[in-house]
């Protein structure tokens, strides 16, 4: 063991048992979901049943216009992680020379120019129907009982409400009747309802009890299931949205844009599973998606840090601290250059000789530059490099900046918009997932009357510049931060984690895996530690602005370590005690069938529960 934690303080104990085990940002997801294992569920019923509370309780935060990635394995082929693809594409008539004729420089960050097309239910539906067994009407209960009935609304949601309330009523009348039907921003612990998704889900679970078998008697499970999903992709839901976005909008860039998203494009998604992109580390598999999402960059990281000895990877050290930051540097730099939903160099960014090349560009001082690597035969992205950015129609009138945009995320400041969410699931026979649902939050675009909620605004994430990994294409993959984790251990599943965060996911789950494969730290010891990350990469939101040099961290980092890391040229933001990272996870161990659980105290808000 190299490095142990400081002191015995957590602000909870990990959890431990061998029933099962949940953890998700937000406690009554957690609590549907462990009442789904209670009730003889296994991990995937239970994940879907925590997923769609999600959307009712963190409606900031994610939603079921929006869109999620998984990773996952089952108890029948522990030594095998599979992605669930639950990313939608651009739509048909999303080309860069639609956007640029609007007048835009950029994808806009809200608005219904933003949206690709809605994954996140469809991915889930599917989840249940192959590796569920629960009909859906019993995993749709719990949210159907919120949105319904109602629940406390979160001072998170009601801060994020008041936020944007004036353009809800100047702009988005539709989302002001949602949010604020009698006309005021609700104050956290009001009852809140959503009898319209509620109506939505239960039309599905409908769709599901209508279909029949040949001779008329009810269809079978998977059958039902599949029928919810094309009531989902075919039916009402896709035709009032396309109607309604087809009215121009006020957008991110301060103009008005009609959305171009139509009945064809819902129709022609469907959800998928892929092979999980993985990387050795310390007798450690790390799985993650490809590189159509940002995690790979996470693998490209542990590549170049493993080459280094283990006084290097602590993070509660100035040495240790520099050096995590200055390889993520690297590997978010060759995101940008060559990530996206086309052919990626993969094999040889995640090399040995590749990780050797990149380590050999740390020394002793930040870097304030941005420095992807080369890859024969491929030209690297360059994407442009904003300090700060005010898109020339509200800088005209002098307007600030809009106040829906980008994922709801840490701020350099330390400031909380929100964040995406995440939950993971394991059971008592071994199956493990991890998952993180995001976008469609509240801000994103008006809301779609009837429905109960808008569309996702992930095309953010693609550039409007010609020739990029990423630029905006019809029918391609915007890349995705959403980035759970797996970990495996000799061919068996030991480690499902994930946290929202934009561009920060990824750096904050490097953290915990440092800690615990390297430190030895207990999961709730790795999630409590001080947290940091670096803002000195092309940002994936709307503006895309970047700080040369920049880090933020937690203030517990200490007062020694941060001056030692501004000695040696980073731009350091003081973030407050406990502000960053939102980390949740669950453990297994196969040996003995022990099972553990651990979840973000920051916030108040997650929580990890099981027996």
């Amino acid at each position: 063991m190299a490095y142990t934690p400081a002191g015995s303080f957590t602000t909870r104990p990990t959890l431990q048992g061998t029933f099962g085990m949940t953890a998700s940002t937000h406690w009554l997801a957690t609590a549907s979901a462990q009442a789904v294992l209670e009730q003889g569920g296994n991990a995937f019923d239970a994940a879907v049943a925590g997923a769609f509370v999600l959307h009712v309780v963190e409606p900031h935060l994610n939603g079921p216009g929006g869109d999620m990635t998984g990773v996952f394995t089952t108890a029948g082929n522990p030594s095998e992680p599979v992605v669930l693809m639950g990313q939608g594409p651009a739509p048909a008539a999303a080309t860069r020379e639609h956007y640029l004729a609007e007048g835009l420089e950029l994808v806009p960050g809200a608005g219904a120019l933003a949206a690709a097309v809605p994954a996140a239910v469809d991915a889930w539906l599917l989840l249940l129907r192959d590796h569920g067994t629960w009909d859906l009407a019993d995993v749709l209960s719990f949210a159907i009982g919120y949105a319904r009935n109602g629940h406390p609304v979160l001072d998170r949601v009601a801060s994020t409400i008041a936020s944007v309330a004036g353009l809800f009523r100047e702009h988005w009348p539709t989302s002001a009747a949602r949010w604020m039907p009698d006309g005021n921003v609700p104050a956290g612990g009001d009852i809140v309802k959503n009898v319209a998704y509620a109506d939505v889900l239960e039309r599905l679970i409908a769709a599901g009890q209508d279909a029949e078998a040949d001779g008329g008697t009810p269809a079978p499970r998977p059958a039902r299931i599949d029928a919810a999903r094309r009531e989902w992709r075919d039916g009402f839901l896709a035709k009032a949205a396309v109607e309604f976005l087809a009215e121009p909008h006020r957008h991110s860039s301060g103009t008005d844009h009609a959305g171009v998203i139509t009945e064809a494009d819902f129709a022609a998604f469907s959800a998928g599973y892929e092979p999980a992109a993985t990387l050795e580390f310390r007798g450690h598999t790390i799985a993650k998606t490809g590189p159509w999402g940002q995690g790979p960059a996470l693998l490209q990281t542990l590549a170049i840090l493993d080459g280094f000895d283990d006084e290097h990877l602590d993070p509660s050290t100035e040495l240790g601290a520099h050096t995590i930051l200055e390889a993520q540097k690297l590997a978010i730099a060759d995101r940008e250059a060559y990530y996206g939903d086309a052919a990626v160099p993969l094999d040889y960014l995640l090399g040995r000789e590749y990780a050797a090349e990149r380590r050999q560009l740390i020394g002793e001082k930040a870097s304030h530059a941005f420095r992807p690597g080369g890859v024969p035969g491929h030209t690297p992205f360059l994407p442009p490099l904003r300090t700060e950015y005010l898109p020339p129609s509200l800088a005209a009138r002098g307007d600030g900046a809009f106040a829906g945009v980008g994922e709801p995320t840490v701020q350099p400041t330390g400031e909380t918009r929100g964040d995406t969410c995440h939950i993971d699931v394991v059971d008592q026979w071994g199956n493990m997932v991890s998952a993180t649902p995001s976008g469609g939050w509240l801000q994103s675009s008006p809301a779609i009357p009837g429905l109960g909620f808008c569309l996702g605004t992930r095309l953010q994430m693609t550039w409007l510049e010609d020739g990029a990994p990423s630029t905006l294409t019809p029918g391609k993959r915007p890349r995705t931060t959403l980035t759970p984790t797996l970990v495996l251990r000799d061919g068996q599943a030991v480690a499902a984690l994930g946290s929202p965060g934009g561009d920060q996911q990824d750096q904050w789950q490097l953290l915990y895996l440092l800690r615990t494969i390297v430190g030895g730290f207990e999961p709730q010891q790795a999630i409590d530690a001080p947290a940091f990350h670096t803002t000195s990469i092309p940002g994936s939101f709307w503006p895309r602005t970047w700080t040369p040099g920049g880090a933020v961290v937690e203030d517990r980092l200490g007062d020694g370590v941060i001056a030692g890391l501004e000695a040696r040229g980073h731009v350091v933001s003081r973030a407050g005690d406990w502000s960053l990272g939102r980390l949740s996870a669950v453990v297994r161990c196969p040996k003995t069938g022990v099972l553990k659980a651990a979840a973000n105290p920051r916030g108040g808000q997650g929580y990890a529960a099981g027996r």
